[in-house]
C-alpha cells in the first residue's frame, strides 16, 4: 500500500498557493477527554520520509516523527473540550478544534487540505475536504500524527489524577476495562456526558430509590 505524497499539495501550489496547510482531527470516539486538532505545513525541502495515517503507526513510530515535524514543519493545535463537546455535539466540536488549530498558524496558510468529507464554515481561505487524507495528502498525515501524539499526553497525564479507568492505554475509548470503571467508579468531569454509555450511567444514578 502507498504512503501518503505530496502531490495534493503539488497540486495546490501550482494553482498559486504558497503555505498549504494540512487539518485533522483525534478524538471523537472517546467516552472522554477533549477533541484535538493539528494544522501543520511541511517544509516541502524537508518532509520527514514515513509519514502515514497515525492509526498505522506504532506508537514509537508516531512519538519519533512528531519530534522531527516540530523541527521542520509549522504547526498550529487547537481543542474542543469536554463541555464544548457536550454542548455543540462532537462533530461540530471537531470542526472547532480545526478551525483554532489553523487560527494560530502564523503566517497564516492560504489553502486547506482538511480530513475528512465536510469543510468547517467561515474557514479564513479556500479549502477542499480529502476523505480518508491521512492516507493520502502527508500534511494531513502529518497533522494526524501530531494530534494523536498530543492528545494521548494529555489522557495519560488525566489518568494520573484518576486512575482506574485505564486512560493511559485506551485514551479514553469505550474499551472495555474503561466501560467496566464507569460502572463501579462512576462519571468523573472528564467524561462526555452527551455520549450514550455516560448518559446511561448518570441517568441510572438519577433514578428514584426505592
Amino acid at each position: 500500500m502507498s504512503l501518503p505524497d505530496y502531490s495534493l499539495e503539488t497540486e495546490a501550489r501550482s494553482l498559486g498557493a504558497l503555505r498549504i496547510a494540512g487539518v485533522d482531527e483525534v478524538g471523537r470516539g472517546p467516552l472522554a477527554g477533549p477533541v484535538m486538532a493539528a494544522a501543520v505545513v511541511l517544509n516541502p525541502l524537508a518532509i520527514p520520509p514515513g509519514l502515514n495515517d497515525s492509526k498505522k503507526l506504532t506508537e514509537a513510530r508516531r512519538d519519533a516523527l512528531d519530534a522531527v515535524l516540530r523541527d521542520t514543519a509549522q504547526i498550529g493545535l487547537g481543542q474542543a473540550s469536554v463541555e464544548e463537546i457536550d454542548r455543540i455535539n462532537i462533530l461540530r466540536a471537531s470542526q472547532l478544534a480545526m478551525m483554532r488549530a489553523v487560527a494560530v498558524l502564523d503566517p497564516a496558510p492560504d489553502y486547506l487540505l482538511i480530513d475528512g468529507h465536510i469543510l468547517p464554515a467561515g474557514l479564513p481561505c479556500p479549502a477542499v475536504a480529502i476523505v480518508r487524507g491521512d492516507g493520502r495528502s502527508a500534511s494531513i498525515a502529518a497533522a494526524s500524527i501530531v494530534a494523536k501524539t498530543w492528545r494521548d499526553h494529555v489522557m495519560r497525564d488525566l489518568a494520573q489524577h484518576y486512575p482506574g479507568y485505564g486512560w493511559e492505554t485506551n485514551m479514553g475509548y469505550p474499551t472495555k476495562c474503561h466501560r467496566s470503571a464507569l460502572e463501579n467508579l462512576g462519571v468523573t468531569p472528564h467524561h462526555r456526558r452527551s455520549f450514550k454509555p455516560v448518559h446511561k450511567i448518570l441517568y441510572q444514578e438519577n433514578l428514584p430509590s426505592d
